[in-house]
């Protein structure tokens, strides 16, 4: 956690998600609602919205079917589950942490979603519910170790990478496990529609809603930016660091299941590894390039869906290129380095090691 020279207020956040932040509070004479407007969307998220509009536009010339509802269908499809993982990585972000184990956290829930839902008879309620029970005790675990232990949470979680991957592969041998698109609630969730939308979207859009109410309408998400925007004044105020941060590491744990139970119903079986390879980097670069200060204390929810929305658009277009993965492994890693020297920049924060 970050501990800034000046107190933030312990208030509502901010435009952009700072908390303490904000303007003059007046409306300017004479077109004030175009400037209300461009300044309620923030030039972080006009900037997404310009580069998203630039990659649709660029690969739709390119191919005459990519923005074809089908193939937005596939996107959102795809970006569901990086979706999820991205949106409580801004969380963790926010209170001046990082959890690196969430791709590991939602390869484990889908093994034990598959895994209990085949030992049960079937019973897609208990797999379910198994794989969200596991979720919340390795998220509470992650939290333990980083408050109880005193461990720094990037190390934590890093262990917690390796950790959990192995014991999905420990518990799977190795393999994919179960089949469950014989089962109706898995083929709801997996390939369900509702209203034309995927099931997987509206379970994103539903979560992304109530974790958004939580950070900018409640005490809890005002206390979560107070503690990553300065954490010795947060406790100063009497809020409970410790018991906020395993919390909000047990949240990552829950919605990590549940996009590791999507996995499940994607796939048609548990995943160990496939399918959650990577999901971390996504969540972070998401997190980051949707305006998180790594040193917590900024960003929102819209900035992050915009940032996901993005990297979804932009794998699947040069996936519909044939442009080698590795490249866009390439791609995306440079778009986070690109969101932290923009951070960095806009910050003024002078860089270690360098002059001034």
């Amino acid at each position: 956690m970050s501990s800034a020279t000046t107190p933030p207020a312990v208030g509502r956040p901010g435009p952009g998600g700072a908390a303490g932040g904000g303007g003059t509070g007046r409306t300017p004479r004479g077109g004030g609602r175009p400037l209300a407007l461009l300044t309620g969307i923030g030039g972080q998220n006009l900037s997404l919205l310009g580069a998203l509009a630039l990659v649709l536009t660029v690969f739709g010339l390119l191919d005459d079917h990519y923005l074809g509802w089908t193939n937005i269908r596939v996107i959102a499809e795809a970006a569901t589950i990086t979706g999820l993982l991205a949106v409580v990585q801004t969380v963790v972000i926010i209170c001046g942490g990082l959890d690196i184990s969430v791709g590991s956290q939602a390869g484990l829930a889908s093994v034990v979603s598959a895994m209990a839902f085949t030992s049960a008879g079937s019973n897609a309620l208990l797999g379910t519910a198994a794989a969200v029970a596991v979720g919340v005790l390795v998220g509470t675990v992650n939290g333990l170790v980083i408050v109880r232990g005193r461990v720094n949470a990037t190390i934590a979680t890093l262990a917690g990478l390796a950790a959990y991957k192995g014991i999905a592969q420990l518990l799977s041998d190795g393999r994919a496990q179960g089949y469950v698109l014989g089962d109706p609630v898995f083929v709801f969730l997996g390939r369900g529609r509702i209203a034309g939308l995927p099931v997987m979207v509206w379970i994103l859009i539903l979560v992304a809603l109530a974790v958004h109410v939580l950070l900018t309408s409640t005490d809890l998400g005002r206390n979560l930016y107070a503690i990553g925007g300065n954490d010795t004044a947060a406790r100063l105020a009497g809020i409970a660091i410790n018991k906020y941060l395993v919390a909000v590491y047990a949240l990552i744990g829950a919605v990590a299941a549940v996009a590791g139970i999507l996995l499940t119903a994607r796939t048609g079986s548990g995943q160990p590894v496939s399918g959650s390879e990577g999901l971390e980097l996504k969540a972070i670069t998401a997190a980051a390039l949707g305006g998180c200060a790594l040193k917590g204390g900024r960003g929102g929810i819209g900035g992050t869906l915009l940032a996901v929305a993005l990297l979804g658009a932009l794998e699947n277009g040069l996936t519909v290129q044939g442009v080698n993965a590795f490249w866009q492994n390439v791609a995306q890693g440079s778009l986070l380095v690109v969101a932290v020297v923009v951070q960095q920049s806009r910050s003024g924060d002078r860089a270690i090691g360098l002059p001034g």
